[in-house]
């Protein structure tokens, strides 16, 4: 349809009626404008002029009953203004969620109950939002509802994880329970119930957590395994080390660095990776001493480790590997040097200890005047509670200055069979 302009009067109509409906157009951008620069200051006069300004926008409702609950310390003022927001607005969990702890501070505590459910409602699967209703729950003595929005946030925030679940343990401080419960199916989850565990030395429930763990088949940092092994060891519980050092080799493809009835020694000669955990070699940085693989100069495999000794106060080469053994058992050792001219008191030698009695069971001569390749060997047998050995190159005597180059390679451990010389 076509309005046709070929008379004056017309054209003026249609010029008034666009105008009016621009001045309402302008009017109504103004209001909001000047509704938003009220809000922005965050004071309570300029607050309610913006509610007054703009009474249907949710968020200016909101604000004012933020400024009257925190600022001006009027909890019932503030709830008429969050129910007004939630009247506009009801999908927003926040606005909830402020109700709710203003009718904590009224001592509403059914009113409380019902906003906080419909904040839940409102996003049931948002962390942040799980989060605070878990710790209301909690201040309310929902142990089992908080549980159930801490098993949220677990799910979906992993930085909040150690958090969840030392609250998780102060309500429910049983493994058994928290696994079944609260624990999702996410490895960031089991990694900071893990830490929680050993860091209180619950090692019965760290090992169930970590056996659950597992079950999921899905690889983490290795650091944080190697972390779980070097634990079990500082608590003394070998079988279980041994049993993790498996389960490690097998999920992360490491099955040559496993000992095995031919040689119970890992990597014996040098040539694989140096792991620096677990039950492949490790090493601690020494004043004095240089530890370096060289592939110019071996024995049994690919390469040899070569240790430059330049100084004093040298104790031991800073290298060393626990291997798990049986108690009352013979054993058979082997291993090889190289040395170029040592120079300096005594000298390096080869030691076999129990880690944690720091019994002795073999200590070699001196590891030097050998210009090629010069076996060493021993016999012994563990004692009664022996379950873990330290093989390591010791300075002897301790601590005096000594200068040259060892070569060490082609380590073997194995058990000594009944009736063998």
């Amino acid at each position: 349809m076509q309005v046709p302009l070929d008379t004056k009067a017309r054209k003026i109509w249609l010029f008034a009626v666009s105008l009016l409906f621009s001045t309402i157009y302008m009017a109504l951008v103004a209001r909001e404008f000047v509704a938003a620069d009220l809000a922005s200051h965050p004071e309570l006069r300029s607050l309610q002029m913006a509610v007054r300004v703009e009474p249907g926008n949710a968020s200016y409702h909101h604000e004012l009953g933020r400024y009257l609950n925190l600022i001006s310390r009027n909890p019932s003022a503030a709830v008429e203004e969050y129910k007004a927001a939630v009247g506009i607005n009801p999908y927003a969990a926040r606005y909830w969620f402020d109700l709710a702890a203003a009718y904590q501070l009224l001592g509403n505590t059914e009113a409380q109950k019902r906003a906080l459910e419909r904040a839940i409602e409102a996003d049931p699967y948002t962390p942040d939002v799980a989060w605070e209703a878990a710790n209301l729950y909690l201040v309310q003595g929902e142990t089992d509802k908080a549980l159930r929005e801490f098993r949220v946030v677990l799910q979906n925030d992993p930085s909040l994880s150690l958090a969840a679940l030392y609250l998780c343990w102060r309500i429910t401080p049983d493994v058994d329970a928290l696994l079944q419960r609260v624990m999702p199916p996410r490895v960031e989850a089991y990694l900071a119930f893990l830490d929680l565990l050993t860091s209180k030395k619950e090692t019965a429930g760290a090992v169930k957590v970590w056996s659950v763990l597992m079950q999921l088949h899905q690889r983490f940092e290795s650091w944080r395994a190697l972390e779980y092994v070097k634990y079990l060891i500082l608590q003394r519980e070998v079988d279980q080390a041994r049993s993790a050092w498996q389960q490690i080799a097998e999920l992360w493809g490491l099955s040559a660095y496993l000992g095995s009835p031919n040689n119970l020694i890992v990597n014996g000669t040098f040539s694989l990776n140096v792991l620096n955990g677990g039950f492949d070699w490790q090493y601690r940085k020494q004043p004095s001493v240089v530890l370096a693989l060289d592939p110019s100069s071996f024995h049994g495999g690919s390469s040899s480790l070569s240790i430059v000794f330049d100084g004093p106060g040298v104790n031991d080469a800073g290298i060393y590997q626990l291997i798990p053994t049986q108690p009352n058992t013979s054993y058979q050792f082997s291993g090889y040097f190289k040395a170029g001219e040592i120079e300096g008191a005594g000298g390096p030698r080869f030691t076999i200890q129990d880690l944690y009695t720091e019994k002795t069971y073999f200590e070699s001569d001196d590891l030097k005047d050998a210009e090629f390749w010069k076996p060493v060997n021993a016999d012994f047998t563990t004692g009664l509670e022996t379950k873990l050995l330290v093989l390591r190159v010791a300075r002897v005597p301790a601590g005096s200055p000594i200068r040259g180059k060892l070569w060490i390679d082609d380590f073997q451990l194995v058990q000594k069979q009944s009736g063998s010389n």
